[in-house]
């Protein structure tokens, strides 16, 4: 009896060492395949045809295309239009349809609207949870843009697309001419603190990858951070889960989640104080638009307009996906400030 119930112990014990090790592994390097070729100004690229749940949420105009920035890593691109160039930067854990309906707002027939995807998220390459550092996505990002060989644009960024985007931005000086500052943080924190609960449970380790890997699933949870949970119904979580989950790295959403940093001396901190000292000396037109709904940061508008004091903002009762919620205002905001970066070049 003794002896069984050793080897049940040993048995469970085992069994517990698997599931720690599997919810803990580093994860793979995952390079998607397009098929066909893009043609742009910048030159070709390589397509990548929309299976149909995404392809749904979309026109048919819209451009499906990789960049490959570094060795096995593609940042998957979208664009609509023609004309000056907008570039959006969604953050985690969506894609770059989160802009899709902010673009049904615009006209494409005079702005080329330009919607790069993180890596590790939507139909970008997948890649090892601890290559996800700040420093990288910003690297990966910048080389993008650069590929296009854009000379001028206005930028819009929400979440962990305003610092990856004006991180990317501040190495390639000269480039942003206008920006519209969507719910997101880009100050490096002074003192120890908290984000939110979640990210508290995400920084944890083991802890993290038993709640968003192994119990929850964080996109089935984007509604709660909604004003209105209705505005992200199960296509649209699944849009933004399901290349995720079937890549077969699903590391992702947790590891940047890991990447926002509680104390002045984590790693993301470092990117962040050069952010802050870019935000600084940028002297263009600057619109804010926030979700006060957004139970991440909602809270932080007053720290946002620091950082812009001249610029003009709209509150609404939008989430932390406010895209989805409050296209229209999005949309004019972009316009002002586009009307006012060609204003002052004709003048």
């Amino acid at each position: 009896m003794k002896r069984l119930i050793l080897i049940s112990l040993a048995v469970v014990v085992i069994a517990a060492l698997g599931i720690v090790f599997a919810l803990t592994r580093d994860g793979q390097l995952v390079t998607p395949e397009g098929e066909g070729t893009v043609a742009l100004d910048a030159g070709t690229f390589e397509a990548f045809p929309l299976p149909d749940y995404a392809a749904t949420h979309i026109t048919d105009d819209y451009k499906s295309y990789f960049i490959e920035v570094e060795p096995g890593i593609k940042v998957h691109m979208l664009e609509v239009g023609s004309g000056y160039p907008v570039f959006l930067m969604h953050g985690n854990p969506t894609s770059g349809f989160l802009y899709r309906r902010v673009a049904a707002e615009l006209p494409t027939d005079r702005l080329r609207l330009i919607m790069p995807t993180l890596v590790g998220l939507g139909f970008s390459s997948k890649v090892p949870a601890s290559q996800h550092t700040l420093d990288n996505h910003i690297r990966w990002i910048n080389a993008a843009l650069a590929r296009l060989n854009l000379t001028e644009l206005v930028y819009m960024g929400q979440d962990w697309g305003g610092a990856v985007g004006l991180g990317a931005l501040a190495r390639s000086p000269g480039l942003v001419e206008g920006a519209v500052i969507l719910n997101t943080g880009f100050n490096a924190p002074t003192e120890a603190g908290s984000l939110s609960r979640a990210h508290d449970i995400a920084k944890t380790p083991l802890l993290g990858e038993l709640v968003f890997e192994g119990l929850v699933s964080i996109f089935d949870r984007l509604r709660d951070a909604q004003g209105d949970p209705e505005s992200i119904p199960a296509d649209v979580a699944d849009l933004y889960g399901r290349p995720v989950v079937e890549s077969g790295n699903a590391k992702a959403p947790l590891a940047m989640m890991r990447m926002v940093p509680y104390s002045p001396d984590q790693p993301s901190s470092v990117q962040l104080r050069e952010i802050e000292r870019y935000v600084e000396g940028l002297d263009i037109p600057v619109e804010i638009v926030w979700g006060m709904n957004d139970p991440i940061l909602g809270r932080a508008l007053p720290r946002m307009t620091q950082n812009f004091p001249e610029a003009p903002v709209t509150e609404t009762q939008a989430g932390h996906f406010l895209q989805e919620e409050v296209p229209v205002e999005i949309a004019a905001a972009l316009l002002r400030v586009i009307d006012h970066v060609r204003s002052s070049a004709q003048e």
